[in-house]
């Protein structure tokens, strides 16, 4: 049987757990590039019985499926893949099942990212290695407000942690209710303009739909303060790239923080790399030592209850 892991750009995945008792039925092939010629992923994946998946990295919508006859289990990380076309897989009787996914490692690096912008850690790290001193003045945690754009399961744990560093805490999505911001001691805001207003640092917990493509944009930045930080560790399209390039150069808002990206890895010469004020990671939200080991520990218990006919967790329509 082959067996395919894609996207593992780090090259983690066998070391993440144990494969051996997988490599006595199947024969493994790591995928480290992205592809996205649809002709070319398809001659790549069409020998595979066995397709291991990284959430919402190669996308494998419909057509895509029907042109691999071999296919016969899709495992991805984490409970749901919008990539992958699930109800077209079904028709073809392919199985797709995935795996659980730790809620801790997005939330900490929001506010590492925080503390970094706040601190101008960059920046005074860099004067510090070229022989100089200090080169600027931070920015308080404690009495700013944070403005949380998606109170569920990630966002709620950033509010916590806020909390712990007494900053005041306010949140807004679409669906957000009083109820649930008292449940977590936030203050509702009624609408996305009064978040924005109000708050120091904004940062975006949402998952990307049509709702939320574009939802902040080139009216939003006007509504921020000239000091407010905004920081993105949910989906890149959820921001107007050109939008906050612009505020940023211009001065518009004080600095952003981005971990994620329209297009993935972010291109050489994208003008995100060239911007003012922005500091950028290469969507380090879930790359964390304990999330790749429940991710594909979990990978390699579902091919291996797959293959044995056992209960697996399968993803439906």
């Amino acid at each position: 049987m082959r067996i395919a892991i894609l996207d593992d750009c780090q090259n983690l995945a066998l070391q993440s757990d144990d494969w051996s008792e997988v490599q006595k039925f199947g024969e493994i092939t790591v995928f480290n590039d992205p592809l996205t010629d649809r002709d070319a992923l398809i001659e790549r994946l069409r020998p595979f019985e066995i397709l291991c998946v990284m959430r919402e990295r190669t996308p494998l919508p419909g057509d895509l499926l029907r042109a691999l006859p071999n296919l016969r289990l899709i495992v991805t990380t984490g409970k749901r893949n919008d990539a992958v076309d699930v109800a077209t897989a079904s028709e073809l009787g392919i199985t797709v099942c995935g795996t659980e996914s730790p809620s801790t490692a997005t939330p900490e690096l929001t506010f590492a990212l925080m503390l970094a912008l706040a601190r101008n850690i960059v920046a005074e790290n860099a004067s510090m290695h070229a022989g100089g001193w200090q080169v600027g003045i931070g920015q308080d945690l404690a009495g700013s407000t944070l403005g949380v754009i998606g109170l569920g399961r990630l966002g709620a744990k950033v509010a916590k942690m806020a909390q712990a560093f007494d900053m005041n805490v306010c949140a807004w999505s679409a669906n957000l209710t009083p109820e649930r911001c008292e449940e977590l001691g936030v203050t509702f805001m009624p609408s996305k303009k009064d978040l924005l207003q109000a708050s120091d640092f904004i940062t975006i917990h949402q998952r990307l739909s049509d709702r939320t493509r574009g939802l902040i944009s080139e009216p939003d930045f006007k509504l921020m303060k000239p000091t407010a930080y905004l920081i993105n560790t949910s989906r890149g399209p959820i921001i107007d790239d050109t939008a906050l390039i612009k505020a940023l150069n211009t001065g518009e808002i004080a600095g952003a923080a981005l971990d994620v990206y329209v297009e993935e890895p972010l291109p050489a010469d994208h003008p995100l790399r060239h911007c003012e004020n922005l500091l950028l990671s290469p969507h380090l939200g879930y790359v964390i030592r304990n999330t790749w080991k429940v991710f594909y520990g979990q990978t390699v218990d579902a091919i291996l209850a797959w293959q044995q006919a056992k209960p697996i967790r399968v993803i439906t329509p």
